[in-house]
């Protein structure tokens, strides 16, 4: 008798795990869908134009997965997009996975960071050497990107968007 009471409060148990199991995944589900895919940090495509379009400062990171000195840069990356939604855009994209998302960018080594103002031009910052930033130019000499090449911390990313143009 004392088996079949075990048995069935067992099944009852069971029941009511899958039940929370399917529940808790519906929700996840439709925060997911609710979220502006502009403002999510990884990224599987890269359309600039969009994205300058909001007037907000941008940076995007060119990494992959399994890279070591992006993993490093990753939960800086991730709590960065958390604290700026709404007011400038992270992109990471991982170039391994989908490395035509780099093309037309001069991605050698990753990590490698663009950096945008929030008006959709090149960041130009007061003190690129002293930040290994890289001001690349067209044949006119005009400021066509900004590039910095390896890991950049959470300070120095809020301190760059500040000086991008964000809005606090």
């Amino acid at each position: 008798m004392k088996k079949k009471i075990t048995i069935v409060i067992l099944i009852v148990l069971i029941i009511i795990g899958i039940w929370f199991i399917k529940n808790n995944k519906k929700e996840s589900t439709v925060e997911i869908r609710n979220v502006n895919s502009t403002f999510k940090l990884d990224s599987t495509v890269l359309d600039l134009d969009e994205l300058k379009s909001y007037n907000l400062p941008i940076i995007l990171d060119f990494g992959a997965d399994g890279c070591p000195a992006c993993d490093k840069m990753h939960p800086y990356l991730v709590e960065l997009n958390n604290e700026v939604q709404e007011k400038a855009i992270v992109k990471c994209m991982d170039v391994w996975k989908y490395p035509d998302l780099a093309n037309g960018y001069p991605v050698e080594l990753i990590p490698t960071q663009f950096l945008f103002n929030s008006d959709g031009t090149p960041y130009n910052p007061t003190n690129a050497d002293e930040m290994n930033i890289e001001i690349i130019k067209d044949e006119n000499g005009n400021h066509t990107l900004t590039k910095h090449v390896g890991i950049l911390t959470l300070f120095e990313m809020r301190q760059m968007l500040k000086e991008m143009g964000m809005n606090e």
